[in-house]
């Protein structure tokens, strides 16, 4: 599972609010869906990096699925 927990915690971390994110030329519609959890391109992740001047691990995490690692 992706986690956009950091994303979050960037935002806050750099002090720039959804509305901001947006006057940056970030679309409310790919934000949305971020907070909902849902996925989002390649290009919704490398547009974040380079308004937020951040890694891709500053934008998402990966969390094991317990029971694909308990297959395993």
């Amino acid at each position: 599972m992706i986690s956009y927990e950091p994303f979050f915690n960037t935002l806050k971390q750099k002090g720039i609010t959804s509305y901001r994110l947006e006057k940056m030329g970030f679309s409310r519609t790919n934000y949305y869906s971020i907070k909902k959890g849902n996925p989002v391109n390649v290009t919704t992740i490398d547009t974040l990096c380079q308004l937020l001047d951040c890694d891709v691990s500053d934008i998402m995490k990966h969390i094991p699925d317990k029971t694909t690692s308990d297959s395993e």
